[in-house]
């Protein structure tokens, strides 16, 4: 049973979901620090108030609280879009980088065995 669970633990898709769990948990920080001290202040907050719902958690109805639900949603999009931006702009500098540095080398010389069979074919070609 030892040896099973140590052969789990070393398989690379498990290394590989412990890796991401941990870099995503940080990645996690920073959204979260660009939506609340950036985005929230900057963008979000002004739009709020130009809509007069600065209280937006406090709005219910009949005791029904719409507004904890309401808020909920706005910072799930907030958020959501906030990662695509980012997403985005890492792609971006990806494909710049690798489109650098990519070229494409010389073709290689065909081996000796085809050069000769392509110069018996092209004889053959003109005697014909």
């Amino acid at each position: 049973m030892l040896k099973e669970f140590r052969n789990f633990i070393a398989r690379g898709n498990v290394m590989d979901l412990a890796v991401a769990v941990i870099i995503g948990g940080a990645f996690s920080s920073i959204v979260a620090s660009l939506v609340k001290d950036i985005v929230t202040p900057g963008l979000l907050n002004p739009a709020m108030q130009a809509a007069q719902v600065e209280k937006l958690e406090g709005l219910a109805w009949n005791g029904i609280a719409y507004g904890n639900f309401l808020a909920a949603v706005l910072n799930f999009l907030v958020i959501s879009i906030v990662i695509f931006l980012l997403v985005r702009s890492i792609n971006k500098i990806q494909a710049h980088f690798a489109d650098n540095q990519t070229e494409t080398p010389p073709p290689a010389a065909p081996p000796a065995e085809v050069v000769l069979l392509t110069e018996i074919r092209d004889l053959l070609k003109s005697k014909a």
